[in-house]
């Protein structure tokens, strides 16, 4: 799940022109700990969640849900019976 979430911040952050440094500003972060989230090496809390939503000009629910979906896709179909 981390991962995913890494990945999906990354991507957000790339996406919308910013570096770490400036999602960092904008989110009420410190720099050091938003590489850290997206290097899958923290958990955030729901705060910060929200903080980097804020930070991304987008939903928590939508980060979430964005989220979600890319660890789907990585995930492996895993427990499917073989038919």
């Amino acid at each position: 799940m981390l991962r995913a979430f890494a990945t999906e911040l990354r991507a957000r952050r790339n996406a919308a022109g910013l570096s770490q440094e400036g999602l960092a500003f904008q989110s009420g972060l410190n720099r050091t700990f938003i590489a850290k989230l997206e290097l899958a090496d923290t958990s955030p809390s729901i705060t910060t969640l929200f903080r980097i939503a804020e930070g991304l000009r987008t939903d928590v629910g939508e980060l979430m849900s964005a989220v979600a979906k890319r660890l789907r896709k990585e995930r492996p179909a895993s427990g499917k019976a073989a038919t």
